[in-house]
């Protein structure tokens, strides 16, 4: 092997002809390689489209024998577009595969050339009817279907983690040979890979091929501190055989910053972890995902930056890599191509729910979406359906299973609409959408951040109740739902409508700064990804690290040589 990569930040004002110099110091050494075809595949595919126009400047400047040109030259070169090919692998779960495919829109708009490989029943559902197509510059590959199907993973959730943990990585690895088959002519070799903090196997097969693998974690920055200071927790939560709470001084409501120190800022606390740290084999696969950090070359969020800013720079300190938030991961760069009421370019077809919304006073409608995958129980299903119906408010509810029974319960009505499903981020960014109603997923809080739109928060599972704690009280941009329950965890129709009409209200002190603080954060949010932003700066260091690991070559492969 000709050359270790070396991964990290780009330093402030170190352009690629400083990163040459060492290579320039042997400059007959660094022509030869630069006119024949290197062994390594990820040079040839940086100067192989260069070759000719490289050998005419040789001999240019082997005639004027002009030292100080070489690092001039090599830097022309190495500062052109390169079109690096990344490797997108998502777990595959809907709320995974969207955030990754937007990523990798993100991606390929910068330049990189972006395979996205998921199993073959994913590429059906990606090629359905109701999915946007790819994207260009982004193409779909598919392995076997080695895991249990999409439809049934809620039945044995802890299952579904085994079979991709244990399944995937053969058919991968098989994929990626493939790949390398493919390199030269239009297909540039494979500069890095991109994967789901939750398929961790990724890591170990990018470290044994030489790859750089950069995990994306598609949940709060403060989910993953959590669980990476797993240890620092009390006992009653980190092990089974540990006393009961009762004969412990540590209460579920004590805040993550009394044993976390990144948390100092947040009002995380205990009992937000303690519906997923007491399902033993599905916390054992989070703690196995965020341990494979520490071999991967760096890790991405789909947060911004100032979500979440103490927790980040805790992790930037604690972790071995870089740490890139490139949020929101979400379709917001597809928006200026669909429905505008307000430029009057309106796209419908019959039964839209936009021409419903067009027709609906601003800021009057509720839209309602719990989730794809965990979904509530039927009683508080009907619940929310006969307090919906008793709140004599607009609602917008995508319902995929059951909307026969809401129908039933909600009445016919007028005042709201039931869809099995709708381009959420377009009605999220709708003028008469007011409210959100959610399960807090972090691409549905994301989302409603990025739209300024207040939300109720319902959390269910898995991240979901610090999602929903991050808007309440850190951002203040909701109302928790969860505060109307029963000691049976229910919460009746009643203050359902309660908390309905609280939150659409108009002239309630505490809504209206609630709509402010929304207002706050959606400007935050454009900002980030506009240029000179966190998340757009981000994403350019992203990509700066993976092109820069080819160039980086040169210096380790003449070092090599040379020794």
């Amino acid at each position: 092997m000709y050359c270790t990569r070396v991964w990290g930040y780009p330093r402030a004002g170190r352009p690629i002809e400083k990163m040459l110099h060492v290579a320039a110091d042997s400059s007959a050494r660094v022509r030869w390689r630069l006119t024949r075809a290197p062994e390594s595949p990820h040079l040839r595919a940086l100067l192989t489209p260069n070759k000719h126009r490289l050998r005419r400047r040789q001999r240019q400047r082997d005639e004027s024998h002009t030292h100080s040109s070489v690092v001039t030259e090599m830097a022309a070169a190495a500062a052109e577009p390169c079109r690096c090919h990344i490797v997108a692998v998502p777990f595959p779960g809907r709320g995974h595969v969207n955030a990754m495919m937007n990523l990798s829109r993100l991606l390929a708009a910068r330049g990189a050339a972006v395979t996205f490989v998921v199993t073959e029943e994913w590429l059906g559902l990606l090629r359905s009817s109701s999915s946007a197509p790819p994207p260009p510059g982004v193409r779909l590959h598919a392995i076997p279907n080695v895991i249990p199907s999409e439809h049934g993973r809620a039945a044995d959730h802890a299952g579904f983690l085994d079979a991709v943990a244990t399944e995937m990585e053969a058919p991968f690895e098989l994929l990626l040979d493939r790949l390398r088959e493919e390199e030269g002519g239009e297909v540039p070799p494979v500069a890095a890979l991109v994967a789901d903090t939750y398929v961790s196997w990724v890591v170990g097969v990018g470290n044994r091929r030489g790859v750089p693998v950069c995990s994306l974690f598609p949940m709060p920055a403060s989910f993953f501190s959590a669980y990476y200071h797993f240890e620092s927790l009390p006992p009653r939560l980190v092990d089974e055989h540990a006393p009961a709470a009762g004969a412990t001084t540590d209460k579920s409501d004590k805040r993550l910053e009394h044993y976390i120190s990144g948390f100092a800022s947040s009002s995380v606390t205990l009992s937000d972890l303690e519906p997923l740290i007491h399902n033993k084999k599905t916390v054992n696969h989070v703690l196995a995902a965020v341990s494979s950090i520490k071999n991967a070359q760096c890790l991405l969020f789909t947060t911004m930056y100032e979500l979440e800013a103490g927790v980040i720079n805790s992790l930037r300190s604690a972790l071995p890599c870089p740490v890139l938030p490139v949020g929101p991961c979400i379709p917001y760069m597809t928006l200026e191509d669909q429905h505008s009421k307000s430029n009057g370019e309106v796209t419908t077809s019959p039964g839209d729910c936009f021409t419903w919304l067009d027709s609906q006073p601003v800021n009057s409608v509720l839209y309602v979406s719990l989730g794809s995958f965990l979904s509530v129980s039927a009683s508080q299903l009907d619940e929310i359906a006969l307090g919906l119906a008793s709140s004599g408010v607009r609602f917008l509810w995508i319902l995929r299973e059951k909307s026969s029974r809401v129908r039933e319960l909600v009445g016919d009505t007028d005042r709201g609409m039931i869809m099995a499903w709708c381009d959420q981020l377009k009605v999220l960014c709708h003028p008469s959408v007011g409210g959100f109603l959610t399960h807090c997923g972090m691409n549905s809080t994301l989302e409603a951040v990025f739209a300024g739109v207040p939300m109720l928060a319902l959390p269910l599972f898995f991240d979901q109740p610090i999602d929903g704690r991050l808007i309440v009280e850190d951002w203040k941009v909701g109302l928790a739902l969860r505060e109307w329950a029963d000691k049976d965890g229910l919460i009746g129709s009643q203050d359902i409508a309660r908390a309905v009409k609280r939150l659409m209200a108009c002239d309630e002190d505490n809504t209206k700064a609630i709509r402010r603080r929304a207002l706050e954060w959606k400007e935050v949010c454009g900002r980030a990804v506009e240029k000179g932003g966190s998340s757009y700066d981000n994403l350019s260091s992203l990509m700066q690290m993976v092109c820069a690991s080819r160039c980086t070559e040169l210096d380790q492969q003449c070092s090599k040589t040379d020794a």
